[in-house]
């Protein structure tokens, strides 16, 4: 698939920070024939919902090569509220969360690696936080079917995606303008000014200087989807701001009763003062037959530099969300060194055809070569993958899920300076509930 180019008028001029431009382009796809949307609203108090979602979570990185072990282990609670839309024309509404996670283990040597982070490690004291809680909220209008949000948001695009894959989910403060009404296109459009670090309390404890977002989703039909998105992140640091564009397209083709499905993500990044670029790359195929599904992957990643994404701006990181790499070869390790090939052969089994509904299990081996470092131009990694996955399908925990993760990762000496070889073990229990 072709790079799609960014329009001459991209986001670096000002879109959209222009908020007067976000609204009119969600009002002006308002169109009366399809404002079903706000047209149904059930009222604030009647359309509104409070979740509880509990979250046990244990990671333990075993590292080789004199690296120090890391492991955290915590009991979080999130709490969410959204009202529904007052009645009317333009319908108006709120959403709020609050967020509490308890440390039941870590040390000052065990915690502070940054893909755990749980809790907070001062980089001075090395002390490590006891516990974090945090709340937010935003208000929301409707017209039809086009949203606008303010507030603090927890978004799920390709270039801002927030992290909700350790205790404590991340979450942005800024405008959101999110509007679906052509049927099976979505548009959304935003900026944020604010970003809150999952493991640390404070609106703005990632140091964020901002980020600007744009795209759209299509699903043309049951068998073919595309999405195209662009970021600007300025950073704090000057010279690691960039412009980011990211396309997908994918395809399920129906062979009597199993299917064949093929799913293509890549990323073109270019920092704004250095000139350097990155382009990465990765087209799965997956051929499902009963409980059984196979995978074949190829990822690529060329350029100046490898693919950078996620952590925060205050450590040096990017800021633009840790859940923001939306690729094939993504477990432990990216497989997104410079100039780094990568193969996958994976294979699921759903144990719901063998009478036990719920239960999953997943494993994938994942091989990497040709990783540029400063020591070699053939840096190599490899990573083997297994995840057991039981949903409680009834009764009073309902919908509990119990994941049990490891994966053993081998790195080459010589690109010891991109990954690090170890063994990681996470367990997670989630139980999600309805209050009303």
């Amino acid at each position: 698939m072709a790079w799609v180019s960014a329009p001459k008028r991209s986001i670096d001029q000002g879109f959209p920070r222009q908020w007067a431009a976000i609204i009119a382009l969600g009002l002006a796809s308002a169109t009366p024939a399809l404002a079903a949307g706000q047209a149904e609203a059930e009222g604030f108090v009647e359309g509104s919902s409070l979740d509880l979602f509990l979250r046990n979570a244990f990671i333990n990185r075993d590292y080789r090569d004199g690296n120090q072990d890391k492991r955290e282990w915590g009991q979080g609670i999130v709490a969410n509220f959204e009202s529904g839309f007052t009645q009317g024309t333009v319908g108006f509404g709120i959403d709020a969360f609050a967020a509490y996670g308890l440390r039941l283990d870590s040390t000052r040597r065990r915690a502070g690696a940054g893909g755990i982070d749980f809790f907070y490690r001062d980089p001075t004291t090395l002390e490590v936080e006891r516990d974090v809680a945090k709340v937010g909220a935003s208000v929301k209008l409707r017209l039809s079917n086009t949203v606008l949000a303010y507030g603090d948001l927890r978004p799920s695009l390709p270039v801002l995606n927030h992290d909700d894959a350790r205790l404590l989910p991340e979450s942005f403060t800024g405008t959101m303008l999110t509007s679906t009404e052509i049927e099976g296109l979505e548009f959304n459009a935003g900026t944020f000014h604010a970003q809150s670090r999952k493991s640390d309390e404070g609106r703005d404890s990632g140091g964020l200087k901002g980020i600007d977002v744009i795209g759209a989703s299509y699903q043309f039909n049951d068998a073919l989807g595309a999405a195209l998105y662009f970021s600007d992140v300025d950073n704090v640091v000057r010279d690691n701001a960039f412009k980011r564009q990211y396309a997908n397209l994918n395809y399920a083709m129906p062979i009597a009763s199993n299917t064949l499905s093929f799913d293509f993500n890549g990323y073109r990044t270019k920092y704004d003062v250095s000139g350097d670029r990155n382009r990465i790359w990765s087209l799965a195929a997956t051929y499902e037959t009963g409980p059984h599904a196979v995978t074949l992957a190829y990822q690529r990643s060329s350029g100046d530099v490898g693919f950078d994404y996620g952590f925060y701006q205050n450590a040096g990181g990017t800021g633009n969300g840790g859940g923001s790499i939306w690729l094939a070869n993504s477990y432990w390790s990216d497989f997104n060194g410079k100039d780094e090939k990568s193969w996958q052969l994976a294979y699921a089994l759903d144990f719901a055809q063998y009478g036990i509904p719920g239960l999953k299990y997943r494993v994938a081996y994942v091989r990497g070569s040709d990783i540029d470092t400063d020591l070699t131009t053939n840096g190599k990694e490899h990573e083997f993958f297994n995840q057991l996955s039981y949903t409680v399908q009834s009764g009073a925990a309902k919908d509990l899920n119990i994941r049990l993760r490891t994966s053993a990762l081998r790195v080459s000496s010589d690109a010891a300076d991109y990954n690090v070889s170890g063994r990681e073990v996470r367990i997670f229990i989630d139980y999600p509930f309805s209050v009303f």
